[in-house]
């Protein structure tokens, strides 16, 4: 973190490589351009100072230096540092990006990444829970608490709706379309995708909003967010991951469960029941089907199981 301060520190222009100015310019690009958010661009600036801290390591002070036999030895160093493959992945990924830029700008002649490979990741299945498992959680909360009903309406939206939890966070009431048996999702990269959301969690979400959100809003604080902490403020992620956790644990499931848990159910039992992947994929708000993909390869795991357990010779 020490280099990372030290790099990240502002420099003078007369301070300033053309390695600092390059790499400036590539952020201006994805903030103004690209549009990525405050939370992408501080994990690009997290990976390309890495990236900047070594170059400058080894003497280079512009990206039109780099060649092929620099980004093996970066390589070779990020893996000194036992970083995971998906780690190392996601780090390339940012370098390759920067170096694309410069070609597309006509700053550099060529794409020093073209021929690196990124290690291979091993297919790493995101956990998921049984339909019994989810009615457990949900049948968690004290519903005879204020607390407890707020709760159970985000239960049911999660595993209703497959949303990640920074877009339930930022839910307004405004986005509740429960005419259409539908809600506004602003996803990734302020993408907006209506989602489908089922009977239970519409019925829950009202008996919050007309039971317990009168009581937690506070004048100026509040605004249209749906979900509110005690204080009238927006819920933060952290308050959702340990209360998840919470519920998991008092249910007693002894698997690894968090807020994402419920989005790899979501899908699952989606696609467990025939659901079109490319149906998934639009309520997932995945841009690319590939990621919806692996979904597919947790339902063949199920289907495996079912095979092992109920065929004569499984």
């Amino acid at each position: 973190m020490a280099k990372i301060a030290r790099i990240s520190k502002r420099k003078t222009p007369e301070e300033a490589t053309a390695l600092d100015k390059q790499i400036r310019m590539y952020f201006n690009f994805l903030r103004l351009e690209k549009g990525l958010s405050q939370h992408s661009l501080h994990s690009y600036r997290f990976d390309l100072t890495k990236y900047s801290v070594f170059l400058t390591g080894v003497n280079i002070d512009s990206a039109r230096a780099v060649t092929e036999a620099h980004l093996g030895k970066f390589l070779v160093t990020l893996s000194d540092q036992r970083l995971s493959a998906s780690s190392v992945a996601r780090i390339l990924s940012a370098v390759r990006g920067f170096h694309r830029f410069l070609v597309g700008e006509g700053i550099h002649d060529d794409d020093p990444t073209d021929n690196i490979d990124a290690p291979k990741r091993s297919k790493h299945l995101p956990g998921v829970l049984s339909i019994a498992e989810i009615e457990l959680i949900l049948k968690q909360p004290d519903t005879r608490e204020q607390l407890g009903r707020r709760d159970r309406a985000i239960l049911e939206v999660l595993y209703a709706t497959g949303v990640r939890v920074s877009e339930l966070t930022s839910l307004k009431q405004s986005d509740l379309m429960f005419d259409s048996d539908l809600i506004l999702v602003f996803g990734k990269g302020s993408k907006e995708r209506l989602v489908p959301i089922g009977s239970s969690a519409v019925e829950w979400v009202k008996k919050y909003q007309s039971e317990v959100r009168i009581h937690l809003v506070r004048s100026g604080k509040s605004l249209d967010v749906l979900f509110l902490n005690y204080r009238g403020g927006k819920l933060s992620r952290a308050a959702l991951r340990d209360m998840i956790v919470k519920y998991a644990r008092m249910a007693g499931i002894k698997k690894e469960v968090h807020p994402h848990t419920f989005r790899h159910s979501f899908a699952t039992h989606l696609l467990e029941g025939g659901a079109d992947l490319r149906a998934v994929q639009e309520m997932l708000g995945h841009a690319d089907i590939s990621t919806t993909q692996i979904y597919t390869h947790i339902d063949r795991e199920y289907l495996k199981e079912v095979h092992r357990t109920f065929h004569p010779r499984g």
